[in-house]
């Protein structure tokens, strides 16, 4: 018997559609899941102009073979498919490219600028899978072919810039109520500050709102990119927008439990949008925007490991705790005992999240018992606690459940303890090891954490590497605009040494250029730098807001000054390397930060 039908026969169908997950979104509004952050941008271009999740778009349907299963089409859609199709497009949008050698040039184009394969793999005949932010045009096209495969990024970045913090859904607003907004949602597109520098040749014409052929490009003389030519091309093939998802398609206005993180986030890419949008190329602007959103989840997700850590043994929320601490290798790999002590530290934040999936396992009980619990729902309301965009009051009902502060608690845990030993007995032949912790009561005498704990058992190693591909998503692990890297290593665990993956944390040169940029910036809504900022401000900053060590060891590590030394002479040469770094004399505090591109001004 499988472990699923194992549980469905014991807790009914219903609760075990409910907890059979990696996710709990009041708490971490991102799925729990791998995704590919390159891919998000699109997508947030589609939702702040319609409003709305983006639905089923003509991509493959164009470009695709007319027969074949669903999959089969899918596949069909190659780059050269892609070129063939749109040399020999009657309105000549793109002339002179007849015969193989200039469709091959204009696969290359493509491929270069706009498109990328599936497992980012070479050639025009590979499935294409992704398409780049080059022009807010990429929004027409649906890739990736369903939308919650980004897991929830996108819909997480518009409600954090919307800011819109009274309504269960982004852009549920009035117009009448919503006021000045740098981020307005189902709007003019010249009005918002990150479609804006996107938007070159574009403007509106007829009813924007539903429209979604509304768009339109300026074909006179302009000084337009190669890379947003062919996306535009590549869009108007199309002939409109997709529609918006069918079934649910509203865009949910959650919030992190962990606030701090959140509030960074949200910080970050207002500041950073608002001064040099219109100040930098954009390649470099979109490489900048994929390290803020890495940067921003990534002290996101260890944020709400810290906080559900205190969670579980208080029942409280504590949302302003910072994220966990990291030792970085800024010589990126360069020096191999710098390497082994990120590793060894990304090794220690991989074993303390470890906790996380048994965490939400244990929330999503405590919320479908009290969901179905009538006398519990006469005294609350639900929907009001579960749709608040901070969930804070909602969890703290769940920790006074869990820790026996609330008047049902007693009736609730009778409840689950009678289940924990019911799906003990209907597994107990299959999987006796789960049975055993199902019912041991010495170990673990509260049944929410037994029951938490069997259950993600029977998941097997789902949960683990569901966890583990969110953290490198997060971390655009081995890209060129990434903070970390992987490889494969000996470990000796139990006595046997094994091959495993080892992960370190590193600054690559866009994520130094970001974040000099960023906190170069003054604080508040002055767009300008600060008149100084010396190299030792703009390590403690790195240290604090995202929790990256440089010159310091982490809680739990001892780190020789020596190699704390080294580490943070690769980043002084680093920066003076790409320029950022300047110096009256050797002295430390003599050294300051300076851009290479100026804020806007106003």
């Amino acid at each position: 018997m499988s472990a699923r039908k194992a549980v469905e026969d014991v807790l009914t169908p219903a609760m075990t559609r409910a907890l059979w997950s990696s996710d709990y979104r009041p708490a971490l509004p991102v799925s729990v899941q791998g995704f590919d952050l390159s891919a998000v941008l699109p997508a947030v271009f589609y939702m702040f102009r319609f409003g709305r999740r983006r639905g089923q778009g003509k991509f493959v349907e164009a470009f695709g073979r007319a027969s074949g299963t669903a999959s089969q089409r899918r596949r069909s859609v190659t780059v050269s498919a892609i070129a063939e199709r749109l040399a020999d497009d009657p309105g000549g949008m793109l002339r002179n490219f007849e015969g193989k050698a200039s469709q091959a040039i204009l696969g290359d184009l493509l491929l270069c600028y706009c498109l990328d394969n599936a497992r980012y793999a070479l050639g025009r005949d590979k499935q294409v899978q992704r398409i780049a932010p080059t022009h807010y045009m990429s929004s027409w096209i649906d890739l990736p072919h369903t939308v919650s495969h980004l897991r929830h990024v996108p819909e997480m970045i518009v409600a954090l810039l919307a800011n819109q913090p009274r309504v269960a859904y982004v852009g549920q607003t009035p117009d009448s109520k919503r006021g000045k907004t740098w981020f307005p949602v189902g709007g003019d597109i010249r009005d918002n500050v990150l479609l804006m520098p996107f938007a070159q040749g574009m403007w509106q014409e007829g009813p924007i709102a539903d429209n979604y052929a509304a768009d339109r490009f300026d074909e006179g003389p302009r000084s337009v990119g190669i890379d947003q030519l062919l996306m535009v091309r590549l869009a108007k093939s199309l002939d409109s927008a997709p529609s918006k998802l069918k079934g649910k398609s509203e865009i949910p206005n959650i919030r992190c439990i962990a606030s701090r993180a959140s509030r960074h986030i949200s910080e970050d890419l207002r500041r950073y949008l608002r001064a040099y949008a219109n100040r930098m190329p954009r390649q470099l602007l979109v490489d900048a925007l994929e390290c803020c959103v890495a940067l921003g989840l990534t002290s996101m997700v260890s944020s709400v490991i810290r906080v559900m850590n205190s969670w579980a043994g208080s029942g409280r929320i504590d949302g302003d705790k910072g994220p966990g601490e990291l030792f970085v290798d800024c010589s990126a790999g360069a020096d191999a005992k710098l390497r082994a002590l990120a590793e060894i530290s990304m090794d220690e934040h991989m074993r303390r999240a470890r906790r996380l999936p048994v965490h939400f396992m244990a929330l999503r009980i405590l919320d479908y018992k009290v969901r179905t619990d009538i006398k519990l729902k006469k005294k609350i309301n639900v929907r009001d606690l579960t749709e608040a965009p901070q969930a804070d009051e909602w969890l703290t009902l769940l920790g006074d459940l869990l820790h026996g502060r609330n008047e049902r608690s007693q009736i609730i845990m009778q409840i689950l303890d009678e289940q924990a030993s019911a799906l003990a007995s209907g597994v107990e032949r299959d999987y006796p090891d789960v049975a055993q912790l199902l019912t041991d009561d010495d170990v673990l005498p509260n049944p929410v954490w037994r029951l938490a704990e069997g259950l993600v058992a029977l998941r097997g190693n789902r949960a683990q590497n569901d966890l583990a591909s969110l953290i490198d998503s997060s971390l655009m692990v081995d890209r060129p605009n990434g903070l970390a890297r992987k490889r494969r290593g000996q470990r000796t665990i139990a006595g046997a040494r094994k091959t495993v993956v080892l992960r370190s944390a590193v600054f690559t040169d866009t994520a130094l250029e970001y974040l000099v940029h960023l906190l170069l910036l003054k604080p508040g809504n002055a767009m300008a730098v600060r008149s100084w900022f010396s190299f030792d401000n703009f390590i403690g900053e790195v240290r604090y807001r995202y929790g990256f060590y440089v010159d310091r060891s982490p809680s739990g590590m001892n780190i020789s000054n020596n190699l704390l030394l080294r580490n943070r002479q690769f980043l002084d040469r680093r920066l003076r390397d790409l320029g950022l770094l300047a110096s009256v004399n050797d002295a430390e505090p003599m050294k300051r930060l300076t851009p290479r591109f100026e804020p806007s001004e106003g």
